[in-house]
């Protein structure tokens, strides 16, 4: 099942739920219905009265439960992830931590991030939670925040943590993370009638122990909405299993694939079998985001049970495992409980990048990845496998990923987490290196935001001319996380001053456009929660002319020569329209053309965006290699097209 076939398996999912839900709310109004006609036929009404408390009881539920969900879907998706974090206790992940925990925690997302060319998310914990669990929450990939408990932490080793992370990241990548959000404004509605019964269940109750009878009518609807609700909270959690569960064997897979072994997500799930503790949680709110938890958050019946069964998990990842090895790992670790830090020295599995500066010296060191090159060598890979490739990425691509975060210096890393540091960090990754235009980028800084953020941009830009090419949008995306946290102004403000600099020399690179445009495409996603060009859908039979442009970009890119770019073009353009013969003209604006494609391909049905990748990457291979520009640009379009590719290595 590659990226495509999982999209539409959680659009059934998502029409699934309409359908579920629908259900539950006509059970619901039917059962209130006949509850309300016993009451009143057996108080003496008639018929007409009745119908009209019938008619009554029908609007009032339907009303009450659509708005509660209609409310309650608004309120998440105008806090995005965070939001749903926040509520359960999480707190988000100081910039400046030095916490051990912390720092690994960060360093493996990011890592992953990278590896998967997804935005790096908000990070939270869930402090006091002793029960290893995890969940990723979001609209979109651009406002996603993963949250992992003490217990998590404190427990897991790296690989373990790696393998948690990994699964939910599956989810974010494949549109689980969208329907698990949807799911909990959904169900508001229907399990909110329980919450209202039992407050005039105990109204009327009160009123009528002080011998006032105008409370048994209050009463009476307490107890037909206590029992409507009921019979919501138990299609609700029926619900809530039917579409969760198989997608977490899903996940399963998928972070295997990508960590490169099953040891450490298998190792993850015997110590939550292990550990007394396991992976429940104590918030009240555990079951408002049961479905989205990487293990049970509290305890169901297999009716309900929002996940496999736990040794069911294990086994699928480690065939040989039985029950009764789960009983000796309880009866060990009841007098030892596991440290994740600990098993991280007796392993060698600590990191560089995972040690506090203050704490580096002496400190014992994970066997690195071989050092990336610091050249702009080009690379050949294959076309085919870069479509398979989308929202699948392998542990090549995890390897890559932490190399690269690796290779970032611990210097530029830490002011791409500082929410002060962030801002002049993304204009001196624009800074030109020719002095005078330079000089008019630190102008355009110091009116909009002062002498001393212009300074501390130039500064950084000296900085970052020295860092390898192949890691500045890397740098980029694990500082994305500090941008978004600013205010909404702010961000637009941002946003007009990065134009601003890369228009100052009068020119475009291809660097500038794509920093450009990941930053702006992800940052928009982040005020409004929807793609930037989002609602028209296209079809690629009547997209021929933006295709054209955007191959024509490419052919140009990699080219310098007509007759070379104009059959890089023709091979592009066969993949996508086989047969036809489309002339190749370079558009007058360049590269700034493509701001007319990307709302046109960003229209695309998912199997004709991966015949345009398909298409793309042809285009960039045609001469046998890619550069450092032509990965870019791929990773650009890509993105545009929420097909996250993993970087080209």
């Amino acid at each position: 099942m590659n990226f495509f076939e999982r999209q539409k398996q959680v659009r059934r999912s998502s029409t699934r739920l309409v359908v579920l839900f629908v259900v539950a709310v006509l059970a619901i109004v039917t059962l209130a219905n006949l509850l309300v006609v016993v009451a009143s036929l057996s108080g003496g009404s008639d018929p007409g009265e009745v119908a009209t408390f019938a008619v009554l009881v029908t609007i009032g539920t339907l009303v009450f439960i659509g708005g509660v969900s209609f409310v309650r879907t608004m309120s998440l998706r105008s806090g995005g992830g965070s939001k749903v974090a926040l509520a359960l206790g999480a707190v988000p992940v100081p910039d400046d931590t030095t916490d051990p925990h912390l720092r690994r925690y960060r360093n493996v997302v990011e890592e992953i991030a990278i590896a998967s060319s997804t935005p790096v998310p908000d990070l939270f914990v869930m402090p006091g939670e002793r029960g290893i669990n995890a969940f990723a929450a979001g609209y979109t990939p651009a406002d996603a925040a993963v949250a992992v408990t003490q217990g998590a932490l404190e427990r897991l080793n790296r690989d373990e943590l790696q393998g948690v992370i990994a699964h939910e990241f599956s989810h974010i990548i494949n549109g689980d993370m969208r329907l698990n959000i949807r799911l909990i404004g959904v169900l508001a509605g229907l399990t909110a009638l329980s919450v209202i019964g039992r407050v005039l269940l105990y109204s009327g109750g009160g009123r009528q122990r002080g011998n006032n009878n105008a409370g048994a009518p209050i009463a009476l609807i307490g107890i037909v909405a206590l029992i409507a609700g009921f019979i919501g909270v138990f299609f609700g959690r029926l619900i809530k299993a039917a579409v969760s569960r198989q997608r977490e064997f899903l996940a399963d897979a998928s972070a295997v694939q990508f960590t490169r072994q099953t040891s450490g997500l298998a190792g993850a799930l015997k110590k939550i079998g292990g550990l007394d503790d396991g992976s429940k949680l104590r918030n009240a709110k555990t079951e408002d985001v049961s479905h989205m938890l990487f293990g049970e958050g509290m305890n169901f019946s297999s009716l309900f049970a929002t996940h496999p069964p736990l040794v069911k998990r294990i086994q699928t990842l480690e065939p040989e495992f039985s029950p009764e090895k789960l009983a000796d790992l309880q009866q060990r670790w009841r007098s030892n409980p596991p440290s994740g830090l600990r098993e991280d020295v007796q392993l060698g599995l600590v990191a560089d990048h995972d040690i506090p500066p203050s704490h580096a010296a002496g400190a014992p060191r994970r066997q690195a990845p071989s050092p990336s090159a610091r050249s702009q060598s080009p690379i050949s890979v294959d076309p085919a496998a870069v479509v398979a490739g989308i929202g699948d990425p392998s542990s090549t691509s995890y390897a890559h990923g932490e190399r690269i975060r690796r290779d970032i210096p611990s210097s530029l890393a830490d002011k791409a987490h500082d929410g002060t540091a962030v801002v002049p960090l993304v204009f001196g990754l624009l800074m030109s290196n020719e002095h005078d235009v330079r000089t008019r980028q630190h102008a355009i800084i110091a009116t909009k935001y002062g002498r001393e953020v212009a300074d501390a941009s130039w500064n950084t830009g000296g900085e970052v001319q020295q860092l390898d090419p192949h890691l500045r949008l890397p740098l980029a995306e694990i500082a994305f996380p500090a941008l978004r946290h600013r205010g909404s102004d702010d961000v637009r403000e941002i946003m007009g001053t990065l134009s601003d600099l890369i228009a100052a020399d009068g020119r475009v690179s291809v660097f500038e456009y794509c920093l450009g445009t990941l930053v702006f495409t992800g940052l928009h996603e982040v005020l409004t929660h929807k793609p930037r060009w989002g609602g028209r859908r296209h079809s690629l039979s009547g997209s021929r002319d933006a295709v054209s442009t955007l191959l024509a970009v490419l052919a140009r890119v990699g080219n310098d020569e007509q007759a070379a770019a104009e059959k890089a073009f023709q091979a592009g353009m066969n993949v996508v329209f086989p047969g036809q013969q489309v002339t190749f003209a370079l558009p007058d604006d360049g590269i700034l053309a493509l701001e007319h494609v990307w709302p046109i391909i960003d229209g695309l049905a998912g199997e004709e965006k991966g015949r345009l990748v398909e298409s793309v990457v042809t285009t960039v291979m045609d001469n046998g290699q890619v550069t450092l520009e032509e990965g870019e640009l791929i990773r650009t379009v890509c993105a545009v097209l929420h097909c996250p590719v993993p970087p080209l290595a």
